[in-house]
């Protein structure tokens, strides 16, 4: 009787060690499953902000040439109407030497 009880609890406790030693696993399997979840997560996120990134410095290269060419076409229109004023200064200035030079000649045939 000594020995089937030894046998019967040697069994048990094999048991119980065996079912521990499955349940740890299970449980680091299940920690280790966890884990790795939110690695992979993260990772998923990081190439989705990775392609964000690369698109807003597309349109950011985007809209500075498009300033670039703005700015370009502003100092153009900006030099051509300084032009003009100089023309127009220009003009104004012919126009008075025009009359002074008019006027000298008629108190010459007036004299």
């Amino acid at each position: 009787m000594e020995r089937s009880y030894q046998v019967e609890v040697g069994s048990l406790e094999a048991s119980l060690l065996q079912m521990i030693n499955d349940h740890n696993h299970a449980s680091v399997e299940l920690r280790e499953n966890t884990v790795n979840g939110g690695v992979q997560e993260v990772f998923i996120n990081e190439k989705r902000i990775e392609m964000e990134i690369r698109a807003l410095a597309a349109t950011i290269m985007r809209f500075s040439k498009q300033t670039d060419q703005w700015l370009t076409a502003s100092h153009a229109i900006n030099n051509a109407v300084k032009e003009i004023g100089d023309f127009e200064n220009w003009m104004k200035t012919m126009e008075l030497d025009c009359k002074s030079i008019s006027a000298a000649i008629c108190n010459i045939l007036r004299a």
